[in-house]
């Protein structure tokens, strides 16, 4: 039997509206311009140090200086000291364990978002063998006793063991972790986990010392604070597939997949068309950004000459990586494929050179190497760029265009 043609009362139903399509290069401008990277001008008078860490989502701080480093950039004109001075004076940035259980500067007032997260992460495989490793119930008894030692006060690691053994027990101070060819005590394995449920971050070091103290946050409930994340995250280096942000958090690509499916189901993500690692339209994927957060720049690479520090939160949550460090620049500027371990030199939003610097006195030697020839008007951009390196760093710049022959940093 043929079915009859719809009618003007019964219309067929419409087709779903095609995902919009975003290419790299767009992608890439929006990202720059939302990191505060375009130009000193497009960040807000207002922005300090805080926020600028907020619009980044954390300032990696394994290495300090870098963070003040990364974060200072980004501000019109903000030094290390100013940074320094929302750490520890005025508190509007906060030093803990943040994405990846790796310290990061995070903004005090969005600890409570990132510890709910944080702690709803899945638990992991616990790495340490059997006999050093910690139950869940030795956990929580340790981050009970943390949060009763540190709050109001700075403990360095040794004190901060006294007075979680005098809390627990002897087995939690037992030196039985390797690190560093040293043995570290039991509860030291749960340092990080102690931070994301709230009750640890980083006090002022205490000579060669570093202190711990408590920031007494609240974290929110998980759930609202993983959508919370997601959409920041998404607003921040969207468009990206659950597997990107897996590997930002370093957290199961199947556990994010199901989470981005509950936030699209209730409306909060939308799906786009998104160019892939080769460029070619056969090769799209389907990814994800706030729900209608669809505005991108015009179709132009983001113009201008950037010196990025080591783990520079831009390079390490780009995705892909390929289109970011295209070319040569993936082998010369990547350790084994891992973003952060080499400062970058960008030209028009890619890698296109690493760099070093050096201080001596108030002398900041920053030597550059382009993986291509600058031009004249691109190497006087760059000395600017230098000169505001050394201006955060308190100094004074001398630029070399030339090999750098500092390795990756560990």
């Amino acid at each position: 039997m043929t079915p009859s043609p719809p009618s003007a009362a019964h219309p067929s139903p419409a087709a779903p509206a095609a995902p919009v399509r975003v290419t790299w290069a767009r992608a890439n401008a929006r990202r720059i311009r939302r990191q505060f990277l375009a130009a000193p001008a497009d960040a807000p008078a207002a922005a300090g140090p805080a926020a600028v860490a907020g619009a980044m989502l954390g300032a990696h701080a394994q290495v300090l200086s870098a963070a003040e480093l990364s974060v200072a950039l980004r501000t019109t004109a903000a030094t290390r000291a100013d940074v320094r001075a929302a750490l520890w004076e005025d508190r509007s940035l906060v030093k803990t364990f943040g994405p990846r259980g790796t310290v990061h500067l995070l903004p005090a007032a969005d600890l409570p978002m990132w510890t709910g997260a944080l702690s709803a992460l899945p638990a992991g495989r616990n790495a340490q063998p059997e006999g050093v490793r910690m139950t869940a119930e030795q956990t929580d008894e340790v981050v009970t006793a943390i949060a009763d030692a540190l709050t109001g006060a700075e403990l360095t690691v040794d004190e901060l063991t006294d007075a979680i053994v005098a809390r627990t027990g002897p087995w939690a101070g037992e030196r039985v972790m390797d690190a560093f060819q040293d043995k570290w005590p039991r509860w030291r394995q749960i340092t990080h986990v102690a931070g994301h449920r709230g009750v640890l971050c980083f006090g002022r070091d205490r000579g060669r010392k570093v202190t711990y103290t408590n920031p007494g946050v609240r974290p929110e409930p998980g759930e609202r604070a993983l959508g919370e994340l997601v959409e920041r995250y998404l607003r921040a280096y969207g468009p990206a597939t659950p597997a990107h942000f897996a590997k930002w958090l370093a957290a199961p690509a199947g556990w994010a997949a199901g989470l981005f499916a509950e936030l699209a189901g209730a409306g909060r993500i939308e799906e786009v068309s998104f160019e892939g690692p080769s460029g070619r339209a056969a090769e799209e994927v389907a990814a994800w950004v706030v729900a209608g957060d669809t505005d991108f720049p015009e179709e132009r690479p983001a113009h201008g000459v950037r010196l990025l520090p080591y783990f520079d939160a831009f390079t390490i949550a780009s995705q892909p990586r390929e289109r970011l460090f295209p070319g040569e620049a993936y082998g010369r500027a990547l350790a084994g494929g891992q973003a952060g371990n080499f400062p970058v030199l960008l030209v028009d939003g890619t890698v296109a050179g690493v760099w070093h610097q050096r201080r001596s006195g108030k002398r900041i030697a920053v030597t550059v190497e382009p993986l291509r020839p600058l031009g004249a008007a691109r190497l006087r951009e760059l000395e600017e760029r230098a000169g505001r390196v050394a201006a955060v760093l308190e100094g004074r710049a001398e630029l070399t265009v030339g090999p750098v022959t500092v390795g990756p940093h560990a």
